[in-house]
């Protein structure tokens, strides 16, 4: 699969399929090559700062008006949208689940997104929404768009070809897409089946984390962000297409693929990252950093330093700090934490915790490392140590996360998950010392 470069977030890039596709110098010529149709897809508002200005003009066989036809309501009564209801009796809580189970029944992407929590409220572009996934089809002639938010989408089993209006984007564990808001695509699976997880993002669109002091280098890198290059179909079968809007789902019938931009240009635009390029920075004499050196990508709010999300990795990484508790310390923090395993073990959970599980601690929920994490961190001897084989992720967000009934109900909740603290001693004593013979 061919890609380009994402040179850095707000710069534009060009890509055609056709030769000469693209017009050069214009935008809207009257008579577009190849007797394409010029459409823009915006992804800001038209009067945005030029810094946060989106948008991509697209040069398709059919514009979008004739890619909708009269909707019709449909359903997919797992995918729920904020804000949340409480129609559930799970109280509040720290909670934790095994993985979701592939079905044996037909199931696509769309069918099989299964909400785990909700935050904020979609009418006014703030919040998130964290899904589970699964599915064992390709979707062929259905194709998506998301009026809501942009998606981001982290595969844990299985590969996944998303097809999109502006070129295809092939994914498979350890690498993450984002697809924005209103773009329309379909997803094949490239193995025969995948689980993964999805953030869908109500509020301003992701985008790298300011560096600070750490400089210009390290953390992700623009350069290793990549969008596809053009690619179109011109299928004359009938499809559907199906659109969330508002937390609602719609759908009409086509004859005919909306998958038609046979060239582009712009900065709107679906991107792929390989979380392998992720260059992490750490503390490299003495304590812990806080968990935002490990931030891939964030959406920001309208409060300077606080994020709509944060999306964070914790990544294969050397730990050679002296004299400190080296897994994430004991906490209870302003943001609402949504904790997913891609593979191997976390550092600061021994057991339960497993690939394709997820955790939730919600703001101001007490939480840390298991009793055994701590009493192995507690006593080992610090060399330096390398973790190696692991790959867990959070969806944090400044909104609380409201637990859905599916989530509250589903048999892979672990009821026992509180109990993993339940070991912890009282170590002290009066003494300076304490008491760590126990």
């Amino acid at each position: 699969m061919a890609y380009s470069y994402m040179p850095g977030f707000g710069n534009d890039f060009e890509t055609e399929m056709l030769p000469g596709a693209l017009p050069q110098g214009r935008n809207s010529p009257q008579r577009p090559a190849y007797g394409l149709y010029a459409e823009q897809l915006s992804g800001s508002p038209f009067t945005a700062p030029r810094g946060t200005n989106e948008r991509s003009w697209l040069y398709r066989i059919r514009p979008s008006v004739k890619h909708t036809g009269r909707f019709l309501p449909a359903s997919y009564p797992l995918w729920k949208t904020a804000p949340g209801v409480s129609d559930h009796e799970l109280a509040l809580g720290q909670y934790r689940w095994d993985p979701v189970p592939v079905p044996d029944v037909p199931t696509d992407f769309l069918s099989g997104m299964h909400t785990m929590t909700t935050a904020g409220d979609v009418l006014g572009q703030a919040g998130m929404a964290a899904h589970v996934y699964v599915a064992n089809t390709s979707m062929v002639d259905d194709h998506f768009f998301n009026a809501d938010g942009e998606l981001l989408v982290v595969p844990q089993v299985g590969g996944l070809r998303l097809v999109t209006e502006m070129g295809v984007i092939e994914i498979t564990p350890g690498e993450i897409a984002v697809l924005p808001r209103g773009l329309v695509f379909k997803v094949e699976l490239m193995d025969r089946q995948a689980r993964g997880y999805v953030c869908e993002n109500y509020g301003a669109k992701l985008t790298l984390p300011d560096r600070g002091p750490i400089g210009a280098n390290c953390l992700a890198n623009p350069r290793d962000f990549k969008t596809p290059h053009a690619w179109f179909e011109e299928k004359e079968t009938p499809c559907r297409l199906t659109v969330k809007w508002c937390g609602q789902f719609h759908q009409t019938e086509l004859g005919h693929s909306p998958l038609d931009v046979v060239a582009w240009h712009g900065n709107y635009a679906p991107y792929k990252y390989d979380l392998s390029t992720f260059s992490p920075v750490g503390a490299i004499l003495f304590d812990h950093p806080d968990p935002s050196i490990f931030t891939v990508l964030t959406a920001p709010s309208g409060e300077e330093g606080t994020a709509n999300i944060d999306f964070v990795i914790f990544p294969p990484r050397w730990l050679v700090a002296e004299d400190t508790f080296r897994p994430p310390w004991y906490h209870r923090n302003i943001m609402s934490e949504f904790m997913g395993l891609i593979r191997g073990q976390y550092d600061a959970k021994a057991e339960g915790f497993v690939p394709g599980g997820i955790s939730l601690h919600n703001l101001m929920l007490a939480h840390g490392p298991d009793a055994q994490g701590f009493e192995k961190a507690s006593r080992v001897e610090l060399a330096p140590h390398k973790l190696e084989d692991t790959l867990a992720f959070m969806f944090e967000t400044r909104y609380p996360q409201m637990v859905t009934r599916y989530a509250a109900e589903v048999e892979t909740r672990q009821d026992n998950y509180i109990d993993c603290w339940r070991d912890l001693k009282k170590r002290f004593n009066g003494t300076i010392e304490g008491d760590w013979t126990q």
